[in-house]
Parts: structure tokens; C-alpha cells; sequence
């Protein structure tokens, strides 16, 4: 199969935001498009948008004014179903109810020709369930397109149990040549953004909820310590809190109330509250007029070291020492506690999911802290860090004086199992090899769609073959055994890899 000729008419019902969006990239595409909605003054109102959108790309340089013309020009407001006949590809993106699309495909069925493709541009409902009713199941696909779509690259191609293979390489192809970047998957709960996301939000509530850290602390360190655009309240505050609310339960149902879905008490406190987040001016953070976001907690500006040792191999941390060393910390070598770094007396470690408070009451000694995971330890500007309970007060200040010494903010936080950015990550990965499992699509898709369809800084994948699979497994047993929570088992996949040693990729 191959990609639809751009002659070929491509109509759109639903001319919403989304609709909009999508009937403007077919059309840029070089596509007749046929924009239908049962709102008359939607697709003006779409149109209008659409253009909006065109000026600003010819203020930006990016479109010169008679090709922004020929985009409109091929996009065609109509009135009745009927119209749509002549369309070799049709997109719903109505309402996301089961039931009004499944009426609209029965009536497209009875007017487009027997080879025009029905594409659904569904976030989470079922392609399988949607084609049932339907007298030719294998025409549906999905076209899950993302928000905005002439901007956002992710498509996900979803394939429904009944899906005709050729239909669906299609639709992947026909993206590709809109300068998309698609990802063919089955149909499961959630396809594979939604699905692999949700630990990213879970995880953060979680650690609210147990006061591990305040949310502006959290944002900031999974910015700058993470890479990620947006913290997850950040995130849930623009998407919508009730809105997250939704899919958190949606999700948790579809997989037969698995504990690694569970939602969580204070997220359902907050929407009962209506604390929605921007939307409401009030969610994780407020948002009165003029208002600046609180900052996070920031330890205080500390002495430098005045004796560093390094003990063995730190793994994903061997980056800081060369960041320190080249700040002009003096760093001696030494054989001794492999990974860990001692600072004027008091010691210093990656996190491998146990607590600060347990590893000190053994061979590790009391004053000890444990660090958090970074993106690139050459660039971040900021990291997270736990202290043993049993530690003396000193022990703060010469951590902080470390980190502090190569450019890093210190931001302190309760001495919580797997602290923030590492616990994140790897459930994660850990949720992406679910659905690899699952076949809901390989490695390559898994890490394409989260990258272009969340702006994540790195793969969930490729952040395994970072990490490696035997420390994830570690984490992820860790946080197991400690909260005796079947939401972090470690998958079977993910323990085949730590046995091998194989990467995720290659």
C-alpha cells in the first residue's frame, strides 16, 4: 500500500479545534477537503481559525501569503453528509461518546463509495468495539492526531482486531507524507501515549499525598533536573485536573481495576473541590490576576567541600564528577563502597528505590543522603536529595556544598523511596515495556510517540538502555517490597533485559 494521492478528497467531520486542525493539515497536504459539522457557524468559525493560524505562519516566514491562500482555498465548508461521498478518507472527530460515532459510521457506511477509509480520530475508545456494529469492520482505523495538530508530529495508527492491515499502512503512510511522524499500534486502552504517560501524573500525586515535597518543588525538578517542558502539575493544571481525573478512571477500568492504574484520593478531593486547574484559576497552583508561581525549596547557599573521594563506578552519576572536577573540585579515587561519593565526613549515593533511613541503619553508616536521578548531571540545574533520619544536621550543609559547587541547586525533600525523577522514570519504562509485551507496538514507536507526542526529553525505552534494566528492576523491587503495592512490579519483560543485559534498542 502507499499514501493517498493528494488528489484525493479528505473530509473531516467535527470542525472543533481538533477539526479544525486536522482539516487544515490535510489541506496543507494538498488535499480537497470537505469540512462538515452539524453546527452550521462551526466550520466558519473553523475557517476562521484556520487562518489565524496561516497569517501567523507568514508573519513568522515560515508560508508566503498565495501558498496560505491555496490551503483555504481547498478546504470546503458543507452542509449534509450526503456531500461527503466523493471523499476517499473521511476523519471523525466529534465527541468522544461510543455511541454518537457509531451512528455517524453507520450512516457513512450508506454514502461513501466501498473503498473509502473511516478513520476516527478517538483518544480512548476502543477501534475494535467502534467497528462491531459496523457491516464492513475492516475499513475503521484510528487517526489519533494531536492537540495542535498542525504543530503537534505524533499521528498513532490505531489497528482494531478487525482492522484491515493494508488500510492501516495506509493511513501511516498517508500521515508520513504529511510531514507527521506515525506510529502504527493495536488497539488497547489508552494506544500508547496515554497508556505509558500515566505514571508520569500518578507517581507525582502520589508523592504529594505523602508529603514528600511540595508541587513547585516537584515541577522544578522535573524540569531541571528531568528535561521535561512541564512538571505534572504543571501539566494536569493546563490539561485540566477533572480532565485527568476522567482518564485516570477510564483507565483504571479498562484494565480491570490493575493497581498500576489506580487513581488516587487527593485528585478526587481536588475535582470535587473544583480546584481545575487554570480553567478554574485554582488547581495545584492558583492563578489569580498578575500572580508568580511560588518558588521551590532551594537550600541555602553552602561552603564548598573541602575533601571529596569517590568510591567505584556511580553509573548514570559518573557525569557529576567530571562536572565537579571541572568547577575545580579536587576529587581522589579510591576502592571502597562502590557508588558512593564521601564529602568532608559524611556520604553520598545514587537512589536505588530503598530509603535513606534504611541503607543508614546498615553497612552505610548514619550520616547519609541519597540523590536523585538526572537527564544529563552535565546540565542539570537543579537535583533532589534525601537525608537519612539518622544523620547528623552537618550532613545537609555538606551535600548541598557539593552539588552547589558544580552549578546545582539542592532542593531537599522527605526521605521517600526512589525520591521524584527516578521513580518517574522508571515506571516509565516500566509501563513501556507493558506495552511492548502486549504488542501494542515496538520499541522504536514507543519512544517516537512519547517523544513527539509529549515532547518527553528522552525515550522511556532509551532511558532503560540508560539506566539499564537490572538497576530499574531494583528500583521498581524496592519500592515493591517497601510499600507491599502490586502497582510496581516489574514486568517480565523488563526482568528478561536485566538478565540478558540486551538493550531495549539494537
Amino acid at each position: 500500500m502507499a499514501a493517498l494521492s493528494p488528489d484525493t478528497p479528505v473530509a473531516v467531520i467535527g470542525a472543533g479545534t481538533m477539526g479544525a486542525g486536522i482539516a487544515h493539515v490535510a489541506a496543507a497536504a494538498g488535499h480537497p477537503v470537505l469540512l462538515f459539522d452539524a453546527d452550521p457557524d462551526a466550520a466558519k468559525r473553523a475557517l476562521h481559525a484556520i487562518a489565524g493560524h496561516l497569517d501567523r505562519a507568514i508573519d513568522k516566514g515560515r508560508m508566503v501569503e498565495n501558498e496560505a491562500d491555496a490551503v483555504l482555498e481547498r478546504i470546503a465548508p458543507v452542509e449534509a453528509l450526503e456531500e461527503l461521498a466523493t471523499a476517499g478518507l473521511v476523519i471523525e472527530a466529534v465527541i468522544e461518546n461510543a455511541e454518537i460515532k457509531v451512528g455517524l459510521f453507520k450512516q457513512l457506511e450508506d454514502i461513501l463509495e466501498p473503498d473509502a477509509i473511516i478513520a476516527s480520530n478517538t483518544s480512548s475508545l476502543s477501534i475494535t468495539e467502534l467497528a462491531a456494529s459496523l457491516a464492513r469492520p475492516p475499513r475503521l482505523a484510528g487517526m489519533h492526531f494531536f492537540n495542535p495538530a498542525p504543530v503537534m508530529a505524533l499521528v498513532e495508527v490505531i489497528q482494531g482486531l478487525e482492522t484491515d492491515s493494508g488500510i492501516a499502512q495506509t493511513l501511516v503512510d498517508t500521515a508520513a507524507a504529511w510531514g507527521k511522524s506515525p506510529v502504527l499500534c493495536k488497539s488497547s486502552p489508552g494506544f500508547i501515549v496515554n497508556r505509558i504517560a500515566r505514571p508520569f501524573n500518578n507517581e507525582a500525586i502520589r508523592l504529594l499525598d505523602e508529603g514528600a515535597t511540595d508541587v513547585f518543588t516537584l515541577d522544578a525538578v522535573m524540569r531541571e533536573a528531568g528535561g521535561f517542558r512541564m512538571g505534572p502539575g504543571q501539566l494536569m493544571d493546563l490539561v485540566g485536573v477533572d480532565l485527568n481525573w476522567d482518564v485516570a478512571n477510564a483507565m483504571h477500568d479498562s484494565f480491570f481495576k490493575d493497581p498500576r492504574f489506580r487513581p488516587s484520593r487527593i485528585q478526587a478531593e481536588m475535582v470535587a473541590a473544583g480546584r481545575h486547574g487554570r480553567k478554574t484559576k485554582r488547581g495545584w497552583d492558583d492563578y489569580p490576576e498578575g500572580a508568580e508561581t511560588p518558588a521551590p525549596q532551594t537550600a541555602p547557599q553552602a561552603d564548598p567541600p573541602s575533601e571529596v573521594t569517590a568510591y567505584g563506578d556511580l553509573g548514570p552519576a559518573n557525569a557529576l564528577l567530571d562536572r565537579l572536577e571541572a568547577a575545580g573540585v579536587k576529587i581522589s579515587r579510591a576502592d571502597g563502597p562502590e557508588g558512593h561519593i564521601h564529602v568532608d565526613g559524611h556520604s553520598l549515593a545514587l537512589t536505588d528505590g530503598r530509603m535513606a533511613t534504611e541503607r543508614a541503619a546498615g553497612a552505610e553508616g548514619p550520616n547519609l543522603a541519597l540523590f536523585d536521578l538526572a537527564l544529563d548531571y552535565g546540565a542539570a540545574t537543579r537535583i533532589a536529595v534525601a537525608v537519612a533520619d539518622q544523620a547528623d544536621p552537618s550532613t545537609r550543609t555538606a551535600v548541598a556544598g557539593l552539588f552547589q559547587a558544580a552549578g546545582i541547586a539542592v532542593s531537599f525533600v522527605d526521605d521517600t523511596p526512589a525520591l521524584l525523577l527516578t521513580r518517574t522514570v522508571c515506571l516509565l519504562a516500566n509501563f513501556a515495556t507493558d506495552a511492548m509485551m502486549q504488542g501494542v507496538t515496538d520499541a522504536a514507536g514507543i519512544d517516537t510517540a512519547m517523544l513527539k507526542g509529549l515532547n518527553y526529553p528522552r525515550g522511556p525505552l532509551a532511558w532503560a538502555d540508560t539506566l539499564g534494566a537490572a538497576r530499574i528492576v531494583t528500583v521498581l523491587d524496592n519500592l515493591q517490597r517497601l510499600y507491599g503495592d502490586d502497582r510496581y512490579r516489574a514486568t517480565p519483560l523488563m526482568r528478561r533485559h536485566a538478565w540478558s543485559g540486551q538493550p531495549f534498542h539494537g
